[in-house]
């Protein structure tokens, strides 16, 4: 088994808990929305929040230094970072820290995220294909590993580190150009990604061969193929293709210069039901045999995975204000829409989410299933999370919960209509959570909740809308007016 870098931080946590406590996840899931409207969480008041399974989140964080530590060589250090961009909270990357898992950012932002949960330098890694010279500046200074995505960031590199030497681990990330998936936004490995330095156009080869023999400090390799929508055998081909080009580079420098590769993430997720289908097991395994010398320990490595961490642990939640009808179908106009589910609403092919009913005190809904339209509140006809849905019957009062939403969900907020951001609040069974209080932080229902994100006030709306300059446009003249 390999030396998971992050290995052993949350073993002494006390914090116990049964994977499939409550019938599983579903059963979880069911039990935290009904104690969410028994708590006041969810209500006339507060009409949508987001849920974040805990339980589930640490079980998956488990399973995927479990699959990589099962085909990799003894003494091989791992490092599992997690894409900050699924889910930029706090308390989601401090939980993640102390299941083992450090930090891929891609901004200054997500950097200063993962820094206030406590992720160390040496567990953080910044891709990115516009890195200004300040953010590259700090990341060197503070010892954070960095992927150049070009030649001319590069070069940048080469200027401050010839001013000040750094400790970061460096390398540059390449595009493999081994072809995209079925969805094109997040294919990053086709011939004309944005990403990195696209290895088969003419002379670019020979450039990385090149940069690595006059830059003994670049020891690490990175590609990303993609995520959503890549089929695993097309990730384990980019990976292989990566490797090649490790092999190559050191054979043709005469030395093992580069010591880590970064395979970065992507593997998909299945929205169509509970199963966690394909497994992080699934494709550690295919890895090991497309690409047996990956795990042989000659190099170390570090992974980016991010929708597969979080998406199956998320549900967002929203009251149904009004039940119509239009054109002889029922519509349920909830305050779920395009603020939190943006690529659902825009490419609902892509990105269709499944949608659970639930009664105005949260229980799960049955009975016949009728087709239907689940709404949601912006002004424009498209905001749907659902269109002539089978469901049962969603009225007035009612809840209706899009799951799957864990990552790039609630944590990514589309400001239309000025909607304000939900609440965020992690749950757990009752019992598993030490020091549980009372009220949107402790117990009740059988569930504990602790928050995440407070849910956006009005005025913080307003200010974020320039309400501190209201006279700014007013009070500007142009020269020698009046």
């Amino acid at each position: 088994m390999g030396t998971d870098t992050n290995a052993g931080i949350g073993a002494g946590t006390g914090v116990a808990y049964e994977g499939d406590r409550g019938g599983g996840r579903a059963a979880r899931r069911d039990d935290a929305v009904r104690a969410a409207v028994e708590q006041g969480l969810l209500g006339p008041g507060s009409p949508i929040v987001g849920l974040l399974d805990v339980i589930g989140i640490r079980e998956s964080a488990a399973a995927l230094r479990a699959a990589f530590a099962e085909v990799t060589a003894p003494g091989t250090p791992v490092l599992h970072a997690f894409a900050v961009k699924a889910a930029p909270l706090v308390p989601v990357l401090r939980l993640l820290r102390e299941e083992g898992i450090g930090a891929e950012v891609a901004s200054p932002g997500e950097l200063a995220l993962a820094r206030a949960a406590g992720l160390p330098p040496e567990r953080t890694v910044l891709d990115s294909p516009a890195k200004t010279p300040a953010e590259l500046r700090e990341a060197l200074a503070l010892g954070i590993a960095v992927n150049a995505d070009n030649p001319q960031e590069l070069d940048r590199i080469d200027a401050l580190m010839a001013s000040a030497p750094s400790r970061s681990p460096l390398g540059i990330r390449v595009n493999p150009q081994v072809g995209g998936g079925s969805i094109g936004s997040t294919s990053t490995a086709t011939a004309t990604s944005k990403f990195g330095v696209a290895l088969r156009d003419e002379g670019a080869r020979e450039w990385v061969v090149r940069a690595y023999r006059e830059r003994p400090w670049l020891t690490r390799l990175h590609a990303h193929t993609g995520s959503q929508g890549i089929p695993l055998e097309l990730l384990a081909h980019g990976v292989a293709q990566t490797y090649a080009l490790a092999e190559e580079i050191n054979a043709r420098i005469g030395r093992p210069q580069i010591d880590t590769l970064d395979i970065g993430g992507g593997l998909p997720v299945n929205f169509g039901s509970d199963d966690e289908t394909p497994t992080y097991g699934d494709y550690a395994r295919l890895l090991a045999r497309a690409v047996p010398g990956l795990f042989d320990g000659r190099y170390g490595l570090v992974t980016e995975f991010g929708r597969s961490l979080l998406a199956k642990h998320g549900t967002v939640v929203a009251r149904v204000e009004y039940a119509k009808s239009a054109g002889g179908r029922p519509v349920a106009v909830t305050h779920a829409g395009v603020q939190v589910a943006t690529r659902t609403v825009y490419a609902p092919d892509s990105w269709p989410l499944r949608i659970a009913a639930y009664d105005a005190k949260g229980r799960a809904k049955s009975g016949p299933e009728v087709v239907q339209d689940v709404a949601g509140p912006a002004c424009f006809a498209g905001d749907l999370l659902a269109e002539a849905r089978a469901l049962p019957l969603l009225e007035q009062g009612d809840h209706a919960a899009a799951l799957d939403t864990g990552a790039y969900y609630f944590a990514h907020h589309y400001g239309y209509n000025s909607l304000a951001r939900p609440g965020v609040y992690g749950f757990v069974p009752e019992g598993t959570a030490p020091g549980a209080g009372g009220g949107a932080d402790g117990r009740g229902g059988g569930v504990s909740f602790a928050t995440v994100r407070e849910p956006q006030q009005l005025a913080e709306i307003v200010a974020e809308s320039g309400g501190a300059h209201a006279d700014a446009l007013t009070t500007l003249h142009a020269p020698g007016r009046r």
